[in-house]
């Protein structure tokens, strides 16, 4: 395995960007809703085709008013189009940034985990062959690879 992750972040980069994050989940947070599961599959989505065709239509509203429904809030369509501008730049850098926070994680991840197994089957074949200490460490370790027993008896169903 290549070792892509070969570098320690310090603490005072950590630190900053804890902080900066933070300080801009504040700055957000009075103008952010949290939406249930079933609102965000209800909720029509706006995709980059869509958006071009809301312009449009607002444009439309305040050349051509006339057509507008009574119903229709022309003030709140402009405001809708609005925050979605004003806040589509900020989603496309933080999904960027958690992009690369998820496959870094996932790269470093990996990277000890297969270390952690080299270390682990070298203590295995040490207790095997009873090198002194081995099995302590062995028996301690084993532990991530046991099943635990239902209720009958048997083995779980391996998780997926």
């Amino acid at each position: 395995m290549n070792n892509k992750i070969n570098f320690i972040i310090p603490e005072e980069v950590l630190l900053e960007s804890t902080q900066k994050l933070n300080e801009a989940t504040e700055l957000l947070k009075p103008y952010l809703i949290a939406l249930t599961p079933r609102e965000r599959k209800t909720i029509p989505k706006m995709s980059d085709k869509t958006v071009p065709f809301v312009e449009k239509n607002l444009e439309y509203c305040e050349t051509a008013p006339q057509f507008a429904p009574p119903y229709m809030d022309s003030e709140a369509l402009y405001g809708d189009m609005k925050v979605t501008q004003q806040l589509t730049p900020l989603f496309r850098t933080v999904k960027a940034l958690n992009d690369g926070l998820d496959d870094t994680i996932m790269e470093a991840g990996g990277e000890a985990f297969v270390n952690a197994l080299s270390y682990y089957n070298s203590v295995k074949n040490a207790a095997k062959s009873n090198i002194p200490g081995a099995k302590s460490i062995y028996d301690d370790l084993k532990k991530r690879f046991e099943r635990e027993k239902t209720g009958n008896g048997t083995p779980p169903a391996k998780e997926e």
